[in-house]
Order: structure tokens, then C-alpha cells, then sequence
């Protein structure tokens, strides 16, 4: 399961809407959305990313004398995971493990997910949902790879500043003790545990304009901070909360903070997304292999 996205600009006021729950976004809201999708070719590459997710898992879990087909669903766009559950039904099958291609659990984000995921079931067919997978080994050694091929792109790697980012969350999850601040400090820990770098800094990116206080520090923030910084030889940004380019990718780093950066003379670069390749392929797999072993009903 994924976000969803818009498939043309006319998509996006009803996309908007959708993620509004129905409350219909100001002409002004709408336009900003249209002006960054606009500003990455106009759509966002993640339906087609997601479809091939599904499909390499799918092979890989064959590959292993895994039986499993694998659908995707979207939580704001078509296909909506209500269209896609009654397809599963249909097929005839019996069991499903629900996965959302979120590494990191809050209540708000994969909270969305699961709601949407039962309210499709109803019951009807044996359902086990994966809340989270932060701490899934092959997740973090797939970002690790992925942070030592870009840290090429610099001249002294040594000196860059590894800025792992994710998506920011209203600030009123922390009075509920929402796992979601801890979780990625744990992964973004276990990767630099990998690469045995001592030091790297968060960052959150993307928050809401809904008038309420949102996680920080926000990325821009920070990297005026980092740009007071002597001796610094690049930052290196490591969206660790995503899992695919998306338009917080495309736009909110490759775009906006990208420009920031320039303007405060900082070289900034970020990792490639995990996309459909061969070791996020495996991490999922083993996710996925591992619940049905547990036979969690």
C-alpha cells in the first residue's frame, strides 16, 4: 500500500480533497500543488514505481517457493485499497499480509493505512497487518548502499554531513507517545552503525500549512545551520522515511532545498530512492516471509 498520487494536474483539486476528507482545499492550496507538480515534469513517477514494487515482490517471493501473488492499493488515489481488496476476494484468495511501503509507524500515517485496510476487509478474509519494519536488517543495509554510492559524488566524503530526513507529523503525536520519532531514530542509528559513522544529523521535511505545530526541525532550518558550519564538505541527504521518488522527493528536496542549499553555498546532494531495486525487493520479501512464518492470524 502507498499514498497515492495524482495521474494529471486536473487529478489534483479531487486529490486534494480526498486527503482533506472530503473538505475542499482553497483555490490558492490547489494552485501550489498544480506549481510543484508542474515543476517535476507534471506527475509524480509513484504509481508506476509502486506497480513495479509489486511486481518484483511478487517474483522474488515465487523465486523462494514463496505462493503469493501481491496487489497494491493507494490510500488517496485510484487504485484505492477498497477497490483493490474486493479484486483479492474475487481472485479467491484467503490470506492477506498488508503492507505499507512506510518503514516508520504513527498513528496518523500507517494508522490511515490500516483503517483503510479493515474497513475494505470487513472480515472477510484472514488479514495480517504489518504496522511497521524500521527495524528490518535489510531495509537498513539497502540504505547504506545507496548513502555509499552517493557519498562518491563528493570530493572528501569524509567531510560530508549525513541528513536523514522524513516526513514531518503534527507536533501533537508526541502527547500520545507515538512510536514514530523513536522508530526513526533507530533505523537512521542502525545505518550509520553500518557505514561506522559516528556522526549524522535529522532532519524533518514537508509539513503540512494546516496552522498547528509540526516535528522539527524542518530540513530548510537546518541546513542553515549546517551552512555556518567551517570545514564542511557537503551534506548529504538521506530521505530514510521514504521508500520511492514521489513529489516530497522530486520537489521538496530536488527542487527546494536543492535551491536553498545553492543560496547558502552549501553542495548538497541526496541518495536515490530505493525504487523497485534488488535489495529493497529483498527487504520486503523478508518482511513479508517472516510474518507468514509467524502464522500471526
Amino acid at each position: 500500500m502507498a499514498y497515492g498520487t495524482p495521474n494529471s494536474i486536473e487529478d489534483i483539486e479531487p486529490y486534494l480533497t480526498d486527503i482533506r476528507r472530503g473538505r475542499k482545499a482553497t483555490p490558492e492550496a490547489v494552485l501550489e500543488l498544480k506549481n510543484r507538480y508542474n515543476k517535476i515534469g507534471g506527475k509524480s513517477p509513484l504509481l508506476e514505481i509502486t506497480k513495479a514494487q509489486a511486481l518484483a515482490l511478487e517474483r522474488k517471493l515465487q523465486s523462494e517457493n514463496t505462493d503469493a501473488r501481491v496487489y497494491f492499493g493507494m490510500k488517496h488515489w485510484h487504485p484505492y485499497i477498497r477497490e483493490v481488496v474486493p479484486k483479492i476476494i474475487y481472485d479467491g484468495l484467503k490470506r492477506v499480509v498488508g503492507v505499507a511501503l512506510a518503514p516508520h509507524y504513527s498513528q496518523i500515517s500507517i494508522g490511515g493505512y490500516r483503517r483503510a485496510f479493515d474497513e475494505a476487509n470487513a472480515g472477510r478474509l484472514e488479514a495480517d497487518f504489518v504496522e511497521s519494519w524500521y527495524d528490518n536488517p535489510l531495509f537498513h543495509a539497502a540504505i547504506a548502499e545507496k548513502i555509499k554510492e552517493a557519498l562518491t559524488r563528493f570530493p572528501d566524503p569524509e567531510k560530508v554531513e549525513l541528513l536523514f530526513t522524513a516526513h514531518s507529523l503534527p507536533e501533537r503525536i508526541l502527547e500520545q507517545n507515538d512510536p514514530y520519532p523513536n522508530q526513526l531514530q533507530s533505523s537512521c542509528k542502525s545505518v550509520a552503525e553500518i557505514l561506522k559513522r559516528e556522526r549524522w544529523s535529522f532532519a524533518y521535511q514537508s509539513a503540512g500549512m494546516t496552522g498547528e505545530k509540526w516535528l522539527g526541525p524542518d530540513i530548510l532550518e537546518f541546513l542553515g545551520q549546517l551552512s555556518r558550519r567551517n570545514g564542511l564538505g557537503g551534506v548529504l541527504v538521506v530521505p530514510i522515511g521514504f521508500v520511492a521518488d514521489h513529489l516530497e522527493i522530486l520537489y521538496d528536496l530536488d527542487v527546494e532545498a536543492k535551491e536553498y542549499a545553492r543560496s547558502l553555498g552549501l553542495h548538497l546532494e541526496r541518495t536515490e530512492s530505493l525504487n523497485a531495486t534488488p535489495a529493497f525487493i529483498a527487504a520486503l520479501a523478508d518482511i513479508v516471509q517472516k510474518r507468514l512464518k509467524q502464522n500471526v492470524r
